[in-house]
Order: C-alpha cells, then structure tokens, then sequence
C-alpha cells in the first residue's frame, strides 16, 4: 500500500483534523512540514514568529510520536521538498488543510499544485474554518459559516503506521539566518498552552471581556490570548467556538458579566472567519488599495516610519503601545487599531510598510485578518466608516492615570499626572522627543483629503461593487457590519 503525504501548514494539531483523518483513512501516512527559508525571510515575517512555530512543531512531533508516526521536517523550496519525497516514497495522494496566507505562499501553492498534477498526484485540501475557497458571494456566507462551526468535531486518529523515513532536524532561528528579534514576553508555542489559556479565559479571565478588551492594561489578562495559537491552527476555531458555546450552556441564570463576554468572544471568533474571508476572495488586499481611488495618495517618509517603528513619535500612548507591541508580540485589538490609523492618517504613511512593521511584531500574525484590518483601519477600502482615532484621547481614556505610558515609556516616568498624556504642555521633557507632527493639525489635513477623495458617483459606483463582494449581508447576526460609505457623516468619527 502507497505511503500518503501529509503536509502540515497552519494546522498543527492533531485533534479535529479533516486532512490527517482522510489521510490515515487511505493508508500509510508521512507528515511533512516544510521550512522554507524564503517565506522566513519576507518583511511580514520574523524570528519571534517562527521560534513560536518551531515550539509548536516540536509539541507536534511528539503528538504524532505518540500514535506511532513522528513528524517529518525538511528545509527547502517547497516543490523541491515534495520532489524529493516523491522520488523516495512514489506516493500519488498528497493531503493538506487549506491555507489563506500572505501572497508568498499563495503563488507557492500554485507552483506546488502544478507539480502535483504534473506527476498525476492527487492534491487534497480540506477546508479548516468558516473561510471557504472559491465562494460565489457573500450571499449566504454567514449562515455556511455558522453550520460549519456547529458541526461535530472531526474524531481523532487512533493510530499511525511507523514510515521509514529520517525525521530532520527543526531549525532554530540562528540556523535559518533570521534577524535578531529579542521578544522577551513572547507567548509560549504549543497545543498545552493552548488549551490553558482557553480553560483559564472560560471559567475566570473571560468575566469581564467586554469591558476590559479595549484596554491595554487588563487586556493583556482579560483577553483570551488564543490568537497566535488560532493563526497557526494549534487548535482549530470550532474548537474554540464550542467551548465558548458549551460554558455559555453550563452557566446559571446569575451570569455575573459572563453572558455578554461571552457573546463578544463569539463574535470575535465569527469576525475572525469574516476577514479572512476578504483575502481569500481578493488576494490583492495585501498589495494594493481596495479602493482605486486611494492609491498612491500617501508618502513613504522613512524618517516618519522610523520614528513611529520605534515607539519615538513624542506621543505618549502610541509610543507605549508600541513598546509594549515590540516587548511581548500581542496588542489589544483597539490599540492595534489605533497604531495603523496613527501612521495612516497622522503620519501620513503608505499603509504597506507600517503594515509590514506590524506584521512582523505580532507573533500571532494571520495575514487574512492583518491585510483586511490594515486596509480597513487606513480607510483605503472604500465600505467602511474612517475612523481617525485621536491617540491623546485614547492615552486618556485607556490610560488615565498614565500607569501604562510610564512602564513602556520610563522616560516619562517621572512626570506630573496631568501631563503625562501631552507632555509638550509642560513645555517638553527631558529625554522624550517632541511630537513630531500636531496631532490635531495632522488629523484635520488628512480628514480633508481623504473627504475630498470620497465625492462623486465613480467613488460611491466602484465601493458598490466592493461591498457586493466582500460585505457582510443584512441579518448576518454576530458579524462586522460593512456598509456603503455615506457622504455626510464617515469623516466625522475622532474615536
């Protein structure tokens, strides 16, 4: 009986697992996971990213281990990995979950799918969340979606026949050349740290989500932190949506604050599913506007970009935020937000590279939902409400008290309260820079561009057309509302 080739991509797990179950269902199975030296040296990638992955990796292997087949790494060109494989094994199945990544590693499953049908192989890809390939529309999206999630959980493998075949080493991030990128609150790889968060958010941190995720301070505990776990498919989103759906079940009528949470963690996931599904439909999302019309309308000012990169732009909160970002690879969601606006329309800045930055920083970079958001929050999608965030008014809503800026900006530590916010009211302060644009200023010039650009009937004929495409439908309950642009009121939101 032919050996099955299993290639492993963003789906290391072994627990609800369409592609490892058909593939043990045909026989012989040898899990692969390729790494490819390219895809780790592209700007949206970075060393924190893959020593999160090489944890989950080697967890993986010893998963696999355990029902009899350890996983099989090599380092290379992915086709060349696979046409090496081929000519040892002569396999005919190959057998992998679908994968909505950056552009890279689209263009790279083209090459691999035509090898593949070169050699009369059999590509099978499963789909692995509510992200559906070759979708029509959005018309009836959601609802797929949904029974997706609701359906039962793929039943795990009893066991793998042992293939000869030398395991590999798993690269380091010294081996593979990568940038130093120190990250020294870095969250741990792997399905048991995983599954703790999960257990800890739905029975204790998860009380007061709703109110506390837009904050940076009890974010950091309140927040589920599954993403960088969810974006390398360590446990799979039905997983995390039926939990959430078996505590809500579990809970008395006496909540305590655990309904609404729970409802807002449940969307999340549902907004999840929402923009990844814009990149897979629209791959140019990650290189060029939504929205013709905001093409090349920004700079590429490396001074600007630098400055912002580095949590030096003189504004307090942004260069905490910042900080905090570079220190431990996660943001809450506002503040990631808040971050591309500020370089967006603050800064004036081409969103590809501040984009870039921030894909490198976040450890649980998932290029669906980063690309999407990007755009989104740079108003370049030409359907959703622009909101230029005020980052004075966020520091002062989020951080009042200034406890946030003074432990990832020690410069301004000892400051008055009153002025840790707007130190350039005191006049400056010693060893922080000036602001180095007036945020007020900056925000009603890029107001008045961006109004200027959203007139017309060319403007309102081509952002019908996009939320024909990629908006969420009426009714579509527990997702992002995208609507078209109205004339009178999008510019007007200083969040």
């Amino acid at each position: 009986m032919k050996t099955n080739l299993l290639w492993f991509k963003r789906d290391l797990r072994v627990t609800d697992h369409a592609a490892l179950a058909f593939a043990a269902s045909q026989g012989p199975v040898l899990p692969i996971y390729i790494v490819e030296p390219d895809y780790w040296a592209l700007p949206d990638t970075s060393a924190r990213q893959w020593d999160f992955t090489r944890e989950c990796l080697v967890e993986l292997r010893d998963q696999l281990a355990a029902l009899g087949q350890p996983l099989v790494v090599r380092t290379g060109d992915a086709v060349g990995v696979l046409q090496n494989l081929h000519q040892a094994f002569g396999f005919d199945v190959m057998v992998s979950h679908e994968e909505t990544g950056n552009l890279w590693t689209f263009d790279r499953d083209k090459a691999v799918a035509a090898w593949a049908r070169g050699q009369g192989i059999r590509w099978h890809e499963f789909q692995q969340s509510g992200t559906e390939r070759r979708t029509q529309g959005r018309d009836g999206w959601a609802m797929r979606r949904n029974i997706f999630m609701a359906q039962p959980r793929v039943p795990s493998v009893a066991g793998l026949p042992s293939v000869t075949e030398s395991l590999g080493a798993v690269p380091t991030s010294t081996d593979l050349a990568l940038r130093d990128d120190p990250c020294p609150g870095r969250q741990i790889g792997g399905r048991d740290q995983a599954l703790s968060l999960l257990g800890g958010f739905l029975t204790e941190r998860g009380r007061t989500y709703r109110k506390d995720m837009s904050s940076p301070l009890a974010g950091e505990w309140t927040c589920s932190r599954l993403s960088p776990y969810l974006a390398l498919g360590v446990m799979s989103l039905r997983e995390a949506h039926q939990a959430q759906k078996a505590r809500k079940s579990d809970l008395p009528k006496a909540r305590d604050g655990w309904s609404g949470s729970l409802k807002s963690f449940e969307s999340r996931l549902a907004w999840r599913d929402h923009f990844m599904q814009k990149l897979e439909d629209e791959v140019r999302i990650e290189t060029h506007c939504l929205h013709s019309v905001y093409q090349g309308i920004r700079s590429d000012d490396d001074a600007r970009l630098h400055a912002w990169s580095e949590g030096r732009t003189g504004i307090p909160f942004v260069d905490a935020c910042m900080r905090y970002l570079t220190h431990t690879g996660w943001l809450n969601f506002r503040m990631r937000s808040m971050l591309i606006a500020v370089a967006s329309y603050h800064l004036w800045l081409d969103w590809r590279k501040p984009g870039a930055v921030l894909a490198r920083r976040f450890t649980d970079y998932e290029p669906g939902i980063h690309w999407s958001q990007v755009q989104m929050q740079s108003g370049t999608t030409g359907m959703n409400t622009v909101r230029v965030y005020n980052p004075v008014k966020q520091g002062y809503d989020q951080d009042p008290r200034g406890v946030f800026i003074r432990r990832w900006v020690p410069e301004l530590a000892g400051i008055a309260d009153e002025f840790v916010q707007e130190p350039w009211k005191r006049g400056g302060w010693d060893g922080y820079p000036a602001p180095i644009v007036d945020v007020k200023a900056a925000a009603a010039q890029a107001r008045a561009a961006i109004w200027g650009l959203r007139k017309g009937t060319a403007f309102r004929a081509e952002a019908q057309t996009i939320v024909q495409k990629h908006a969420s439908r009426k009714g579509d309950r527990g997702f992002v509302r995208d609507t078209p642009p109205k004339e009178d009121k999008q510019l007007k939101l200083d969040l």
